[in-house]
């Protein structure tokens, strides 16, 4: 018996004799992880800029549908490459941080596709074509680019996406524009505002929920607070269109029957579908978590769908199919519904679950180069830089927006620049002692609003050739993009709703 417990204090002293071995060699491996010069840190950063450049070049906007992802992961090679040989990182630490990445967004990821499903379900229901039927009858001359702004930030809302709103409503607002006289730029200056509002704060939005993902902040929280300086910068933009709509003499009142015909002939209008967006912003204030929000909306509006638009569901489930087939699609696939309105049409074709792929590649690739630049302590040469600045609120968080803005000068890319942005400056956060909110907020103010003011950007490049309006001719008049990142450094500077944690606090 004392033999058989000798053997056993033996076993377990050689157990933690090969487990402290095991730990003092992994803190060997990390020691000779060294921290790059910032010259070094930045050269994944450049050989992203130089191969993004060219993409953009080749594909255009199409660069997002794999392009982009290419660059992403070529640049992730480099900076495996230079971290290996120039920082000592071994390849074991560069693998766990990039699946520790991916992992952190892997909710997200799910949320996305939810979100495809969401945003196809509403358009087929007839929720977005009524919003839209409502919302052109409310256009007047003399509130013209009010009215403008205020329908393509609701649209945008419910839509989550900038880019379907001006492809298709901006469209015909920029047309009516015209014909009531007003100037071309303030034209697209409302469409662009009111858009990228909605784009910003909706819970359909892909930048909101990555700015939100990556910093580790819910969704839902991130968009309350980011109304603490998205709400100021909208108003004065209201504010600012009204003054320029009262000096316009304008002309007379501009026909959107048409319009209005074509989405009453394919959809039921009803202000009975509008309650699904009202029970969706009362569960995102009842602090309702995020999946299950956004998947009771999407079974609300599979309800409508078959009780209000059975004519659209048959026409999605083909001829002669069960009308579950037409649910099933709905929910997954791309779909595309005859108006006669070539317009109408963009605007109500769907992509489903499929239509989010290219995201979910897009974020997968960035997770793999932030993973990368993290492990090989690339992030932290950079953001030790901006050390100096970041003491206070102000400094950290005007940091954040200067990187943002140069990261979307230079990768030409909202995605890209929201991710590197939030990741560059999440563990300054941390030790600085501030929310992580604090974070996405500054982010999304920096990155999000200005992508579609840089000509070379996407964004950018995509919305002048949509609305056949030169970017630097509507910048000036995208009043809500240009105060956005200016208010988060004011209400930065204000201290109002920004405070510093204690470790054991944790967030509120």
């Amino acid at each position: 018996m004392r033999f058989e417990n000798k053997q056993e204090v033996w076993e377990d002293e050689r157990i933690y004799f090969l487990e402290f071995r095991k730990y003092l060699l992994e803190q060997i491996m990390k020691s000779k992880s060294q921290l790059p010069s910032p010259i070094i840190a930045f050269i994944p950063i450049i050989a992203l800029m130089i191969i993004i450049y060219f993409t953009i070049h080749m594909y255009g906007p199409d660069a997002l549908t794999g392009a982009s992802q290419v660059a992403l992961l070529f640049s992730t090679t480099i900076c495996c490459l230079v971290g290996m040989t120039c920082c000592r990182t071994p390849w074991q630490e560069i693998e766990d941080a990039i699946i520790q990445n991916i992992s952190n967004v892997s909710t997200s990821l799910v949320i996305l596709l939810i979100i495809g499903s969401l945003s196809a379900t509403w358009m087929l229901s007839g929720i977005v074509p009524t919003l839209i039927y409502y919302g052109v009858q409310l256009i007047h001359p003399g509130f013209f680019l009010v009215c403008a702004c205020i329908i393509c930030a609701v649209i945008s809302v419910m839509t989550g996406s900038s880019w379907t709103t001006i492809a298709t409503i901006g469209i015909a607002l920029i047309g009516i524009g015209k014909a009531l006289g007003f100037h071309e730029g303030w034209v697209a200056g409302a469409i662009i505002s009111g858009a990228y509002f909605g784009d910003k704060i909706s819970p359909l939005s892909e930048t909101t929920i990555m700015a939100s993902s990556v910093s580790e902040t819910p969704l839902f929280k991130h968009i309350r607070y980011m109304m603490l300086t998205t709400g100021p910068s909208m108003l004065i933009s209201l504010f600012l269109f009204s003054a320029l709509s009262f000096v316009h003499a304008s002309g007379e009142g501009s026909d959107v029957s048409a319009f209005t015909q074509a989405l009453s002939s394919r959809f039921v209008i009803s202000p009975w579908l509008l309650l699904v967006p009202v029970l969706t912003t009362v569960m995102i204030i009842k602090k309702v978590p995020s999946l299950i929000t956004l998947f009771i909306s999407c079974l609300m509006a599979t309800v409508c769908l078959c009780i209000f638009q059975p004519e659209v569901l048959r026409e999605v489930a083909g001829e002669g199919q069960p009308m579950l087939k037409g649910i099933i699609n709905a929910w997954y696939g791309a779909t595309s519904i005859t108006t006669g309105n070539a317009e109408i049409d963009s605007l109500i074709a769907t992509r489903g679950m499929s239509g989010m792929l290219v995201t979910v590649w897009l974020i997968l690739c960035a997770m793999c180069l932030g993973g990368a630049m993290h492990a090989c302590r690339m992030l932290e040469s950079i953001t030790r830089l901006l050390h100096r600045f970041t003491q206070r609120a102000v400094g950290i968080v005007s940091s954040t927006v200067g990187t943002g803005l140069f990261l979307n000068l230079t990768t030409a890319d909202q995605y890209i620049s929201i991710i590197l942005t939030a990741s560059s400056f999440k563990d300054t956060y941390r030790r600085e002692g501030y929310e992580s909110r604090l974070l996405s907020r500054s982010t999304e103010d920096a990155v999000t609003v200005t992508s579609v003011l840089i000509p070379w950007n996407s964004c950018g490049m995509t919305q002048a050739t949509i609305l056949n309006v030169a970017t630097f001719t509507y910048l000036p008049f995208c009043f809500f993009n240009l105060l956005s990142p200016i208010m988060s450094i004011i209400v930065a500077a204000v201290g109002y709703k920004i405070k510093k944690l204690n470790p054991a606090e944790g967030e509120l």
